[in-house]
């Protein structure tokens, strides 16, 4: 099943939600410890970054500097779809809000600070609203 190339299309039906909880990224070297239930992994030179409940990372003692709130584009995104991902990130940097993009196969998440998830869901919503 293929998803929506079309931006307006995209735009206008992303339907941001916000998962609850808060998320954090750590990163160590090797690989995730076993038991934890990271939400994403990224495997790179200098050692393993996963995204996971804050809690998790709490409660194995790891350490991390950024408390993140998980939301989701529940509109299914083509991975070759072009404009998606700028139209997100500049509608978000327009209200100074830092985001962390995840393409997964069906949706685009974004990881922004935790105090600033009411104002990007607003912005979200508002983009939405005018691709409409």
């Amino acid at each position: 099943m293929s998803g929506e190339r079309d931006l307006q299309k995209l735009l206008s039906g992303m339907h941001p939600v916000r998962t609850p909880g808060r998320y954090v990224y750590c990163t160590l070297p090797g690989k995730v410890p076993t038991g934890l239930r990271p939400v994403v992994t990224v495997a790179e030179p200098e050692g393993v970054t996963f995204v996971v409940a804050q809690e998790e990372a709490d409660a194995l003692g790891l350490p991390y500097s950024f408390v993140a709130a998980w939301i989701t584009l529940r509109v299914h995104s083509a991975l070759d779809a072009v404009g998606l991902t700028a139209a997100v990130a500049t509608a978000l940097a327009d209200r100074g809000v830092s985001c962390n993009v995840v393409a997964g196969f069906h949706h685009d998440h974004l990881f922004v600070p935790v105090h600033d998830a009411d104002r990007a869901l607003a912005a979200l919503r508002a983009l939405a609203a005018e691709s409409a």
